[in-house]
């Protein structure tokens, strides 16, 4: 491994540092105290100078091994980020363009005993300009993003992780570096270069099998045979293959039947069941002697995305099957959690991807403008049950289909496929991130009439390359050409649907900052919501890392500087100014404080609202629309400290929305809605076996902890996998049944109880705008705090019902067991799971209590 120390120096060479490999540029300058933390301030855009030089990596080392006995020797980059030339020992070895790409260059005949490395980079900024200014054919728009943006140009002209040039939630750092391993290859005879396991059942014979694939580079003149030895013991399954591999880089596809008397456990989402995978053994063992062992954990499950006919409404659905069962899709999309990939550690991506399975989500989308996540993100995922939509990384534009280009992209496909396709984790290969819908609607103003141009790279990017590499590597799960698409409708339309956002097909985004988002009529009610959501600022103690005193106000220079988003904070105002009132507080930093509060509780009220809407939409149709099969808001986690769509600040830190989601994605949620004056209540399940519960609504009086009224519904039927109607009763009879109710002094609230135990979250349903609230008075909140074992109780007092009590502990890592939610009763005990030592003085005196009389 060629991993550690190297020498960095700049373009003119008056910069020159030792920097860390894997690394990039920005860390390297960071690490030797050079520069001040990038994120810090306004250093996105005091910084750009790293970006737009040219930086040079080098370094020397000894071959540990006697050249001369080896035929071929690699010098192999998993990762170059992005254009440089690569010498050895003053040779140029060759040149790379695509971060996503892996290469391997032959060194046979120019390694020596003391060797000299070295990787000159060229400025991706200005690489990207020059690409663009080579594109004589037609331009390739969007040329460069918005200004708010405060971001680099054409970025849809280089390979590269298409958000480091800024987005609408990130800053602009287009890195430099080697951001993966490198390494000195020396072998005989054969290497292996890719390896991967592909399970299949066949429903016939009642039988797994196995697909194991190796890919070869063979460097003997003549062909090499020997035996494959396939063992998972587990299973009983034990099979041995002869085999002739041929000169030259090859694959060999070995077909292993899975013993039938092996009771086969499948891989199971997270909360349908176990993650269950199998050791194997694969031996390679060829004539001249010596053998590679590769060991694996296989995966058994299926995967079908069903598009077929619906009764009584026009159009297709859009839903996936798992080992046969249709699945309700929950869950978020995942950005890169950080601009310099190497400070994403293994240890952040577990914790962000734990916190997504302890919110009882079962799914994520690796969106299309960020990167190809490292093993590791597949591997976590592959071992707590999250699905992975994965797009391929092209994202809201359109791009250049020029001989090389495509070429490059071919490349990065087919490594991309092969080194992700054993995961069972990946349940779908996407495109691209909205850029059929960039085409139908016409983000970019081309005239009609040489919109045909457009399609025709749209066609020949997507369809004629990539989809026919996908297909040809990967047999075992669905690809889409885009998302949102219309699925087989777009593909019947030519590939380019007229309307990509039709609610009868395929998947949606949507997003609207106007209305009112309490108002459940104006979502779509899509056969799928694959992007759709709200902005929120993160927490004080997030934002206080980067910024100083003067930021603190929510119209400061820095609180514009991060927005980058158009209008995106009068947004938040306006969102939070339909239900509540806004801060007044003559002091500045406790106005912001309450802002940032208000932002949160706004996005998680929001984002529960739509989420709930697409989740009892799931067993019905109305209207001919209907049968929503997932659910996946916009956007999980943040790449920096900034107000953004996130439910998960930078560094992993709960938002309310995420505490909300942890219950609007419950297993068992009763839901409730109004419609002309009647309210509904849904139950709805995702458990595999049918339930009789019990229904509890408690109506509440704003001004007293004693509930007004209760009401239990027993023998309610809440059917498996599944949305059904439990309750409805008007509004009117409600409040009468429920003495001295209106609709401004009370507030519903509602859970489905049932045997053993099985509980749902208590959910709550507003009469009115908690602006109009009539008896809400100022509570005293205050809380205890215990150690017990490992995690800490806080038990909470209130004087009156409190909504959206909120415990924040500061910069403590950890999370709460609930948070954000009405406080009705005189107790209620919160358990802190900490993520680091902490203790019950500091937990103390860190914590704040806030509830919305708290706002003033």
């Amino acid at each position: 491994s060629l991993r550690g120390s190297w020498r960095l120096r700049s373009g003119n060479g008056s910069v020159s540092l030792r920097a860390e490999v894997p690394g990039c540029v920005h860390t390297a300058l960071l690490r030797r105290g050079l520069i001040q933390d990038p994120y810090y301030r306004f250093n996105d855009v005091m910084y750009r100078w790293i970006s737009l030089d040219n930086w040079t990596y080098s370094r020397t080392f000894k071959t540990p091994f006697d050249v001369r006995k080896w035929q071929k020797v690699n010098l192999v980059f998993e990762g170059v980020d992005t254009v440089a030339q690569i010498l050895l020992n003053n040779v140029t070895l060759g040149r790379t363009d695509n971060m996503f790409n892996r290469y391997s260059f032959d060194i046979t005949s120019v390694i020596q005993e003391v060797n000299f490395v070295e990787v000159r980079f060229l400025s991706a900024v200005s690489y990207a300009a020059e690409q663009s200014r080579c594109h004589k054919a037609h331009s390739i728009p969007p040329a460069c993003p918005p200004p708010v943006q405060k971001g680099e140009c054409h970025v849809n002209f280089i390979r590269k992780e298409q958000c480091s040039f800024s987005w609408d939630w990130g800053p602009s750092f287009p890195t430099q570096g080697i951001w993966k391993d490198v390494r000195i290859e020396a072998y005989n005879l054969y290497h292996l270069i890719y390896f991967s396991l592909t399970p299949f059942f066949e429903k016939s014979a009642q039988q797994w099998h196995l697909e194991v694939e190796s890919v070869f580079d063979i460097v003997s003149s003549k062909p090499v045979a020997g035996l494959v030895t396939v063992i998972i013991p587990k299973l009983q399954t034990q099979q041995t293959f002869s085999v002739k591999l041929q000169p030259g880089e090859g694959s060999i596809v070995l077909l292993v039947n899975i013993n039938k008397s092996s009771e086969v456990e499948a891989w199971w989402p997270n909360g349908h069941g176990k993650q269950t995978g199998y050791n194997m053994t694969t031996t390679f063992v060829m004539e001249a002697g010596y053998q590679i062992e590769k060991f694996s954990k296989v995966y058994f499950r299926t995967v079908e995305l069903v598009q077929e006919p619906i009764p009584g409404s026009p159009g297709l659905s859009f839903y996936f099957r798992i080992n046969g069962r249709p699945i309700f899709i929950k869950g978020s999309n995942w950005i890169p959690a950080d601009s310099f990939q190497d400070r994403v550690t293994y240890d952040t991506l577990r914790l962000l991807l734990k916190s997504a399975a302890d919110a009882n989500m079962n799914a994520l989308r690796v969106w299309g403008g960020g990167v190809y996540e490292q093993d590791e993100f597949y591997d976590i995922c592959d071992e707590i049950g999250i699905m992975i939509w994965q797009d391929f990384m092209f994202a809201c534009a359109l791009y250049p289909t020029d001989q090389n280009y495509l070429e490059s992209v071919r490349a990065e496909v087919s490594h991309q496929v092969r080194r992700l396709k054993s995961h069972p984790s990946i349940i779908l290969w996407s495109g691209n991130n909205e850029n059929e819908a960039a085409i139908a609607t016409n983000w970019f103003s081309i005239p009609p009439a040489d919109i045909g141009i457009y399609v025709q790279d749209y066609i020949t990017l997507y369809v004629k390359n990539i989809r026919e590499i996908v297909l040809s590597e990967d047999r075992s799960r669905p690809f889409v050409a885009s998302s949102p698409t219309n699925g087989l409708e777009s593909v019947k339309e030519g590939w380019l649907s007229q309307n990509p956002y039709d609610t009868h097909y395929g998947d949606t985004h949507f997003y609207d900052y106007n209305n009112d988002c309490w108002n459940w009529t104006m979502y779509p009610k899509t056969r799928f919501a694959s992007e759709y959501g709200f902005q929120s600022w993160p927490s004080f103690s997030t934002i206080e890392k980067v910024t100083s005193p003067e930021d603190w106000s929510y119209t400061s220079n820095f609180s514009l500087h991060r927005q980058h988003h158009e209008g995106g904070n009068f947004q938040m105002l306006e969102e939070v100014g339909h239900h509540f009132k806004l801060p007044q507080s003559p002091d500045p930093v406790k106005k912001f404080k309450d802002m940032i509060y208000l932002t949160q509780v706004m996005q998680a009220q929001c984002i529960k609202t739509e989420t709930e809407f697409y989740r009892f939409s799931q067993s019905e149709i109305i209207k001919g629309e209907g049968h929503t099969m997932g659910a996946l808001y916009w956007q999980l986690n943040d790449i920096w400290q900034a107000p953004s769509w996130a439910s998960l600040e930078y560094g992993g830190k709960w938002k309310l929305l995420h505490y909300f989601a942890q219950n609007f994605f419950a297993p068992l949620l009763p839901v409730a809605y109004e419609d002309k004056g009647m309210l509904h209540i849904y139950g709805i399940s995702d458990l595999h076996v049918d339930h009789k519960l019990t229904l509890r609504v408690v109506v509440h009086a704003w001004s007293s902890l004693e509930p007004v009224c209760t009401l239990a519904k027993e023998g309610v039927t809440v059917k498996a996998q599944s949305a059904v109607p439990v309750y409805n009763e008007s509004i009117s009879d409600l409040l009468e049944r429920c003495r001295n109710c209106t609709r401004k002094s009370c507030v519903v609230t509602f859970c489905l109880v049932g045997e053993e135990g099985l509980q749902s979250p208590t959910n709550h349903h507003f009469l009115s705008s908690l602006k109009d609230a009539v008896g809400l008075e100022k509570t005293h909140l205050s809380a205890s705090v215990s150690k017990q074992d490992d995690i800490y109780i806080f038990v909470l007092q209130t004087t009156a019902i409190a909504p959206f009590v909120s415990l924040d502990v500061g910069n403590i890592k950890g999370r709460f067991s609930d948070n954000g939610f009405l406080m009705t009763e005189e107790k209620k005990m919160v358990v802190f799971y900490p993520w680091e030592p902490t203790s019950v003085e500091e937990l103390e005196s860190s914590l704040i209590l806030t509830s919305l009389l708290d706002v003033v």
